[in-house]
């Protein structure tokens, strides 16, 4: 099976997608790409069970392949006035086109606009399929020593 042929899905988040999510979360090569420190589990737990699943104004789905394996996540989220998007998958579904087939498949399910991420700038290939999802880079922001691209969709 080619991954062209790979059936990609979005279904709502189960506690139990959370271990997969915090072991993605603490792979090397995403936190180096990502620069985003990884939680410790208790912590991880707390804020996707808090923060992520217990609000309600969030959109969160989980990403399956071929018949449920658990790919990632992608969440919606209000930061003030501005929606944000933000996605995270497992390193064995990169470069495969599942990130592209599930944004697109989010987009759908997702009203808001305008719709802003702000991937890490060394991030290039996650700036590269939000460009490809129609979204446009709006500038550059701060995040302590970090910086991020700001990219909006209309």
């Amino acid at each position: 099976m080619s991954d062209d042929d790979l059936d990609v899905r979005l279904r709502d988040v189960v506690e139990a997608d959370l271990e997969s999510f915090l072991a993605y979360e603490h792979d090397p090569e995403a936190v180096r790409r990502s620069g985003f420190t990884p939680r410790p589990r208790e912590a991880f737990l707390r804020h996707w069970k808090t923060n992520v699943l217990g609000d309600p104004t969030n959109l969160v789905r989980t990403v399956t392949v071929d018949g449920g394996d658990v790919a990632g996540n992608i969440v919606a989220w209000w930061d003030g006035d501005r929606r944000f998007l933000g996605y995270w998958l497992g390193r064995p579904y990169w470069g495969r086109g599942i990130g592209g087939r599930a944004l697109r498949l989010f987009l759908e399910q997702e009203p808001n606009r305008p719709l802003y991420a702000d991937p890490h700038a060394g991030n290039t290939g996650s700036v590269r399929l939000l460009e490809k999802a129609g979204f446009q880079r709006t500038g550059t922001v701060r995040q302590g020593d970090d910086e991020h691209i700001l990219l909006v969709l209309r």
